[in-house]
């Protein structure tokens, strides 16, 4: 039992000695590493210096020459126009990236189609506003939902389409106005011969709504009117015992309330419906926030060096390869 003890204390002095030998050795290694890149961009620093001033200078002229900018309009597609939106968004876009300037010219109305590099179409989730007095949309979000994640089911085309406001995205090499791209654009998207009748008469429709109800509303407060009167007079009568057997006055008081709210949104409706594609909002020329954008002065001269120091690394490695295979052959 004595004998082990000092072998085992022996050992461990030993994997410590070689642990920290090895620690030592991995610290020299990479001083050695930094010493040697040091000595490399030494011998190198007219070259080096050469490829940061021509990296800014590079990253300077893209920057300056390659900037884009994201617009963004915000629709509401009336009378069911829904599907027919997306499908002109979608023949614009392929028209984008086929390159048919003559069509985006001709047909849409840009002005300058080549500054217009993509354009896309999404709807913007507001599923409170989706089940808003719709009970039946409630359920088939319900029903959707216990096949799948809510989230997926509210993104999803058949529910997405039935929202009422659109973003209508497009990216622009160039500053834009609203002459140039906007006006046209709505202009194209309402050029429908079907939707502009549709347009025509939903729009009479509802002015005919909204003068029906308040018709009828003026009617229940002569009848409230009426009520009022007579409670105040104290007066009995038989037309008196009529009304108050036979007529239920909460329930006249509550169509009375919900036809004042469905006024409020009829008369809001009016406002976007003089039109089949509504625009509501517009925002133009954002800088399109991305890593290159602006950072090109910065990036290439890092980029510069590194492909520097990877082709002398690679030569390197050949000459080092190419001499001890000319060895073994000797």
């Amino acid at each position: 039992m004595s004998t082990k003890v000092p072998h085992n204390h022996d050992n461990q002095e030993i994997d410590i000695f070689q642990l920290s030998t090895s620690i030592g050795n991995f610290f020299d290694r990479i001083n050695e590493s930094v010493f040697r890149s040091i000595q490399f961009f030494l011998r190198n620093w007219i070259l080096a210096m050469v490829l940061v001033i021509l990296g800014f200078g590079l990253g300077w002229y893209l920057d300056s020459n390659k900037k884009s900018f994201q617009n963004q309009v915000v629709v509401t597609p009336n009378f069911g126009s829904v599907d027919y939106l997306y499908s002109k968004i979608d023949l614009i876009q392929a028209k984008v990236a086929a390159g048919d300037a003559g069509f985006l010219k001709n047909v849409v109305g840009i002005s300058n189609p080549q500054n217009i590099s993509k354009i896309e179409i999404k709807p913007i989730a507001d599923v409170y506003k989706f089940i808003e007095d719709k009970e039946q949309n409630f359920e088939l979000i319900k029903l959707m939902a216990e096949v799948g994640e809510v989230k997926k089911v509210l993104e999803d085309n058949v529910t997405s389409k039935n929202y009422s406001l659109h973003t209508i995205s497009f990216i622009s090499k160039e500053v834009i106005n609203e002459k140039e791209v906007i006006e046209p654009l709505l202009k194209y998207l309402n050029d429908s011969e079907y939707f502009t009748a549709a347009q025509k008469i939903g729009y009479k429709n509802l002015e005919q709504e909204i003068t029906q109800n308040d018709t009828i509303i003026a009617q229940i407060d002569n009848v409230l009117n009426g009520f009022s009167n007579t409670a105040k007079s104290n007066v009995k009568s038989d037309k008196l015992v009529y009304y108050s057997e036979n007529t239920q006055l909460n329930d006249i008081i509550k169509t009375k309330q919900k036809l004042v709210i469905e006024q409020g949104k009829n008369r809001l409706k009016l406002i976007s419906s003089d039109k089949t594609i509504k625009e509501i909002s517009t925002t133009l020329n954002m800088n399109d926030n991305k890593i290159v954008n602006g950072n090109f002065k910065f990036l290439l001269p890092v980029f510069f060096l590194v492909l520097f120091v990877f082709i002398s690394l690679f030569q390197k490695f050949y000459r080092k390869q190419l001499l001890k295979s000319q060895v073994n052959k000797v």
